[in-house]
């Protein structure tokens, strides 16, 4: 399973893995959607992110873009000060359904996929059942973040 390695500095209490695109960062303008290294962070994420991670949360990434751009998505990442210590992405032929089976999440969140779809395109829907009972879904709107999510895990594993 691909991913960039983003630090060592992992926890193993909990492994939280959230999506990057349209759930942490987003792109400026209509004008730059393409334009991945012109990609900001949505609202205060960095900072809640880092919350968790001091309480003792191993952060996982999972970004949409293949192996040629993912060294944009990382570096965007490092240079906000996103903590964490790896960025998945889907390699060949790949479902990011696999990614989260094999990474097996306590807590998962991603967005609605409003603009692809819907629900029907988030990944957690296509986990395998006996995977999915034990991972802790959270769905944010598409592009407005996860600013309303609590400080505290204890509260973020009790979200809906």
């Amino acid at each position: 399973m691909p991913y960039v390695k983003l630090s060592d500095k992992a926890n193993s209490n909990i492994i939280i893995m959230i999506f990057t695109e349209g759930t942490l960062i987003m792109h400026t303008s209509l004008m730059h959607i393409y334009d991945y290294s012109t990609y900001k962070p949505i609202g205060n994420c960095v900072d809640l992110i880092n919350k968790w991670n001091e309480q003792g949360a191993e952060i996982v990434y999972c970004t949409s873009r293949k192996e040629k751009q993912v060294a944009i998505i990382a570096d965007i990442l490092k240079k906000n000060g996103f903590c964490g210590t790896k960025l998945y992405y889907r390699g060949k032929d790949q479902a990011y359904s696999e990614i989260i089976e094999q990474v097996k999440p306590d807590i998962l969140i991603e967005d609605d996929c409003k603009s692809i779809g819907g629900k029907t395109q988030m990944c957690i829907y296509h986990v395998r059942e006996i995977i999915r009972q034990q991972i802790h879904s959270i769905a944010v709107a598409e592009f407005k973040g996860i600013d309303h999510l609590p400080d505290q895990i204890s509260e973020l594993q009790d979200t809906k």
